[in-house]
């Protein structure tokens, strides 16, 4: 457990990398500390109550918990949640929700206050992110133990609320300057791939942590989130070859990622089968998901709801058809002769937590918006975040400071020579 708290923070800065190659040359820097700062908020705001709220006793019918432990009250050494330490549990569960709000960051790339985001990250952690939280895996929350309804890693509380939140957020602010017009190719594809790579990496401390314990259930979580991904990357390549005629790199991470996704929820409920189809499946209509942007008219920067959304409602659905009673304990999917009571309860868990989500997030972006202003301005947005908010650029190597020469080797058609320029 405490190697898997490692993996997924790890996640984070994956992250970062994942969202900075795909964005232009200006915003890299911004990407990077829009998932950097979202560890600092999170872990803030989730040790003051946070965490409580998401796994304190029941205190309103199913709804949040309670306060008991706010500020990590009452937690020491020796407390234990199962049979792992509290302490390290409730840091577990704490790497969840940091990668759960620097998700959403890449939905608005390009285009945000960091002023603004600064606020939004905290409030948001504690307006969706711990109910829903609740409501999945704590103590008397209702889709637990009401309705039923089964999510073994995170793809109600992660992929959907980032993916229907990202939404909500584009819809906020608007789409970028020349949303439709201009070319916004990623621009270090090979940055993309290693962020995409330590993603992956980490989704095993995710998925397979999960189980809270080395055992056989964390091994079938671990292979299955292994096949989901490499199902989900051939899916992505196979439309790009036949739609387009060519398998690209970025299809291949992003089907990676689309696979991981997707057998997020349903890593410990299906057999290996049952991860390859699902894998498959996210890999081929979140490839298609993407495109959708374009016709529905909503800047989604880096296809966080092409691929979160889209991906964890495939993932948590796909649970009610192929759940075997083997990895559950006892419940089956359709396929497997459960019927339709079980994909009846993950589609009204789905359909939930998605407006529930969508609807706090679109009403706290607009306060925010009204109160500080949430879009940077054009003037910003021209120029580059990087250098406008940061003061910084990633790409100016060597340089001293302002006005500082600095020399460096031009080449020439008569050789190489020393020139002097100022930073």
């Amino acid at each position: 457990m405490l190697a898997a708290t490692a993996l997924v923070l790890l996640m984070t800065p994956g992250l970062a990398l994942f969202y900075g190659g795909m964005v232009r040359t200006k915003s890299v820097l911004n990407m990077l500390m829009m998932s950097f700062v979202s560890i600092a908020l999170v872990t803030v705001v989730w040790l003051a109550a946070g965490y409580s709220l998401a796994f304190g006793d029941d205190a309103g019918g199913g709804l949040i918990g309670g306060f008991g432990h706010a500020g990590m009250h009452g937690i020491g050494p020796d407390s234990v949640h199962g049979t792992v330490p509290a302490l390290l549990f409730a840091t577990f569960q704490l790497t969840f929700a940091v990668v759960t709000a620097a998700l959403i960051s890449g939905a608005v790339a390009d285009r945000t206050k960091f002023s603004a985001w600064l606020v939004f990250v905290p409030v948001w952690t504690l307006l969706v992110y711990v109910p829903v939280t609740h409501w999945v895996w704590g103590p008397g929350g209702w889709i637990l133990d009401r309705l039923g309804a089964l999510d073994f890693a995170g793809g109600l509380p992660v992929e959907i609320t980032s993916g229907a939140s990202g939404l909500a957020l584009c819809l906020v602010l608007g789409p970028r300057l020349g949303f439709k017009k201009d070319a916004m190719r990623p621009h270090n594809l090979p940055m993309v791939v290693l962020g995409a790579g330590l993603l992956w990496f980490g989704w095993f401390g995710f998925n397979a942590g999960s189980a809270l314990g080395a055992n056989g259930l964390a091994a079938a979580a671990f292979l299955n989130t292994l096949a989901a991904g490499c199902t989900g990357l051939l899916g992505w390549l196979f439309v790009e070859q036949r739609r387009d005629g060519h398998p690209t790199t970025l299809g291949a991470a992003s089907g990676a990622v689309a696979g991981l996704v997707a057998i997020t929820p349903s890593c410990g409920t299906v057999s290996l089968l049952g991860a390859l189809v699902v894998g498959l499946a996210a890999g081929v209509v979140c490839s298609y998901a993407v495109s959708w942007k374009f016709r529905l008219n909503y800047d989604d920067s880096l296809d966080v709801v092409g691929v979160h959304l889209v991906g964890g409602v495939i993932g948590t659905l796909l649970i009610g058809l192929f759940a075997e009673k083997t990895m559950t304990g006892g419940t089956e999917g359709l396929f497997y002769g459960g019927g339709l009571a079980l994909l009846g309860r993950q589609l009204l868990a789905v359909a939930v937590v998605a407006l529930y989500a969508f609807a706090v997030t679109y009403g706290l972006g607009k306060l925010i918006d009204k109160a500080l202003g949430f879009r940077a301005s054009e003037e910003q947005e021209h120029t580059g975040l990087d250098l406008t908010v940061h003061a910084e650029t990633a790409y100016d190597h060597g340089v001293l400071g302002h006005g500082a020469p600095v020399s460096h080797s031009v080449l020439t058609a008569a050789g190489t020579k020393k020139v002097d320029t100022q930073a």
